[in-house]
């Protein structure tokens, strides 16, 4: 408790300007944490891309894991219809949306990591217009009335700077994980593309699909119906 008392008191010479100094890191490391540890959350509970194309030629749903291919896998086999164009399309609209996870509050982050030193910056004029209004009233000779001034100055100066230079490593540390989530994003939407394309797969697909589709009263298929082996239309030979 000592120690909070000194540090309030300490932050407390600073000024005003020390309380939206104080609100900004408490926003910016908030979302930085945040988005830490989403971040790690995705590299570290993921499939691999083998898992992946296993996933797809069995039409699995049911995944566990919450890394980036896993959300991205499922909630594609959660919206696929079984025709290769259209599941391109709903696949690249799954996509961008982990995408714009990926980025998201990033931009906030470095509006206030650049604020911060702006902040800090402006704590120090304001308190060079005080020691400068005080020196126009006692002169140098007062050393006592000069210090208000130089305090603020000085300590929003240093707060300013000591909640912008780690935000500033830790933010290009989140954009760095982010570019490299987002291109192992765009690395696997490509290879999901081509084997949806396959017409196997497609056709697997298109089939678990159509089943699905059964007429309530007849309890029949309605579309998808293949006819028996050994029954042949009419007009073919065997």
């Amino acid at each position: 408790m000592e120690v909070l008392r000194r540090t309030f008191e300490y932050l407390q010479q600073g000024g005003w300007i020390m309380v939206p100094l104080a609100a900004a890191s408490v926003v910016l490391w908030t979302l930085m944490l945040e988005r830490l540890s989403f971040l790690r959350s995705l590299s570290r509970d993921d499939i691999t891309i083998d898992e992946v194309i296993t996933l797809l030629r069995r039409g699995a749903v049911c995944l566990e894991e919450n890394g980036l291919r896993a959300r991205l896998v499922r909630n594609f086999l959660a919206r696929r219809t079984g025709f290769p164009r259209l599941d391109v399309d709903i696949l690249r609209q799954c996509a961008m949306r982990e995408r714009s996870g990926l980025s998201s509050f990033l931009a906030i982050i470095g509006v206030l990591v650049s604020v911060a030193p702006l902040l800090g910056l402006l704590g120090t004029v304001l308190g060079m217009i005080e020691t400068f209004q005080v020196i126009s009233l006692f002169g140098t000779g007062n050393a006592n009335a000069m210090a208000g001034g130089i305090s603020v100055a000085l300590i929003t100066t240093e707060a300013g700077l000591l909640v912008a230079v780690p935000g500033l490593l830790l933010s290009g540390v989140l954009l760095q994980r982010s570019s490299r989530l987002t291109m192992q994003l765009e690395e696997d939407v490509m290879i999901i593309s081509r084997i949806v394309r396959q017409p196997s797969c497609a056709l697997i697909n298109r089939r678990r699909s159509e089943s699905e589709c059964v007429d309530q009263r007849e309890g029949v298929p309605v579309i998808g119906e293949t006819a028996p082996v050994g029954v042949y239309m009419e007009g073919e030979t065997s």
